[in-house]
């Protein structure tokens, strides 16, 4: 059950994730959350850095294809400049609407991988549905109880995760202790 809630990799941001890593690994469909995985909520549109990452994995041949939990006019603005193919109210980890977008796309789920900032939501639903599951520190976090909570939660996760892979993660941009 716990293999659920482990990442396969750790990146510290979004563009560390390079179109060679995603082409070495034969992705072709790259699911990505938005909010605090691309940009933190109140941006209301991509930055220049998500824009060239996304124009790099395009010219690589990648399709991103964004899943949000979060409601559509959120997405709506995000995506306006970009014109991709997104989700709203996605309810991951349930995994429905990525097996049906994989399916509409003819992309084999082991050329997919999902890419986001939560354990509970995002690597649970790549884990569940068996493809690569990437994660990133959330860019600027709710401070909620909800969210705190859940962030204590997943930090067992973590580092065992790092005391696994230990030349794989750096500790300090996670703000886990060792």
């Amino acid at each position: 059950m716990k293999k659920f809630f482990q990442p396969d990799a750790l990146f510290s941001s979004f563009d560390k994730i390079t179109p060679k890593y995603l082409s070495e690994r034969g992705v072709r469909l790259l699911f990505t959350d938005v909010d605090n995985t691309l940009a933190p909520y109140e941006l209301p549109e991509p930055d220049e850095r998500v824009t060239a990452w996304l124009d790099s994995l395009k010219e690589a041949g990648i399709t991103v294809v964004f899943l949000s939990n979060n409601h559509s006019d959120r997405l709506a603005i995000f995506n306006a400049s970009l014109g991709l193919d997104a989700y709203s109210d996605c309810k991951k980890p349930f995994i429905g609407i990525l097996k049906k977008i994989a399916k509409e796309k003819e992309i084999p789920l082991s050329a997919c991988a999902l890419l986001g900032d939560q354990i509970f939501t995002d690597i649970w639903a790549g884990k569940r549905l068996g493809i690569l599951s990437l994660m990133v520190p959330p860019i600027k976090d709710k401070t909620t109880l909800f969210f705190r909570a859940k962030r204590r939660l997943e930090r067992p996760v973590l580092k065992k995760f790092a005391k696994a892979h230990p030349d794989h993660i750096d500790l300090s941009f996670w703000k886990i202790k060792e």
